[in-house]
């Protein structure tokens, strides 16, 4: 479990939660404006002199924390969020994008026959109860959150010991909560999965257009096809559908004609998925207010780690050093 960790902006709820409280130093400094991870072991020991320090009742401090959580906690699972349009399309962008905030064990999304199951299993072991039920209880009420609803878990199970009193955690979730299970899980509604979201971010999304727009200027001497396909990329890579068969049912046409159409104009899907990549990461790069891990995200990526690989095959440097550079330069 060493090398495991969660995400700066995770923590940070934790701050914020003591701080509404007056002791806004109890905890020590914060993680660094630059800091995108915070080790596990740092995090658990966080939790535990939080819960020492706290006002409230002990036994349900971690609940009490996550009543805070607000999209921007969960960082880049959060902002991909605000692109979905029901809270089942969110899940299944929480499931590829959730190492990005929790990389502790592997989160499964899963139908069954209530709805979807949400699981976790004791591969990378069991990081302790304070972890576990932050955790499950900031997913919940995040969906709250999405949707502007009450939403209600069907059912919650923890792999940890059962407390003295189970009611508090009910009254959470709104459903019976199991403990001493072999694996961790939350069950949500068939009915709630289809509810919408309350709406994105206007500014994200005027960022989000602003640098799209800055693409199709630098991509405005091309072909005219390829221009065409290239705009109709720009938004596809945004939502994670990276694939030839997601842009030719874009463009209303087989994956067989678009694959014939690029080769008459000299090109190969991969090759302009890479171009178009290329040009929306030194966009975003360029913007110091968009992180690394936003940028990864909004390229389509479900790893920081993949997404830096690729900008090096295309630059010869690092996103990071790409972006120093580039500050330094007038």
């Amino acid at each position: 479990m060493d090398e495991t960790r969660v995400a700066a902006s995770y923590v940070l709820l934790l701050f914020e939660h003591m701080a509404a409280q007056g002791r806004a130093e109890a905890l020590g400094p914060p993680p660094a404006p630059g800091e995108d991870f915070v080790a596990l072991r740092r995090w658990q020991a966080l939790l535990e002199k939080a819960q020492a320090l706290d006002t409230g009742p002990k036994p349900i401090f971690a609940l009490r924390l996550a009543r805070g959580i607000a999209p921007r906690h969960f960082g880049v699972v959060g902002f991909a969020a605000l692109a979905c349009g029901t809270l089942a399309e969110a899940l299944q962008r929480l499931e590829r994008y959730h190492r990005s905030v929790y990389d502790v064990n592997i989160a499964q999304v899963r139908p069954c026959a209530e709805g979807v199951c949400i699981e976790w299993g004791v591969e990378r072991g069991r990081p302790g109860a304070l972890v576990d039920e932050t955790a499950i209880a900031a997913l919940v009420q995040l969906t709250r959150e999405f949707t502007g609803r009450p939403v209600r878990a069907l059912a919650v199970d923890f792999v940890n010991r059962r407390p003295a009193d189970v009611r508090p955690y009910e009254d959470f979730f709104g459903g019976p909560v199991r403990f001493d299970q072999p694996s961790t899980r939350v069950v949500l509604s068939r009915h709630d999965l289809a509810l919408p979201l309350r709406g994105a971010d206007a500014a994200l999304l005027a960022l989000l257009d602003a640098q799209a727009q800055m693409l199709l200027q630098q991509v405005a001497m091309v072909s005219g096809p390829v221009d065409v396909w290239r705009q109709a990329l720009v938004g596809l890579i945004r939502s994670g559908r990276t694939s030839l068969a997601d842009l030719a049912q874009s463009l209303q046409m087989s994956p067989r004609s678009l694959q014939r159409r690029l080769a008459e104009q000299g090109q190969s899907f991969q090759a302009l998925l890479g171009q178009t990549r290329q040009q929306l990461a030194e966009a975003y790069l360029r913007d110091p207010n968009v992180e690394l891990a936003e940028v990864a995200l909004l390229l389509g990526y479900s790893e920081q780690s993949a997404f830096t690989r690729a900008f090096r095959q295309w630059t010869g440097q690092a996103p990071l050093q790409w972006r120093k550079q580039r500050r330094r330069q007038p």
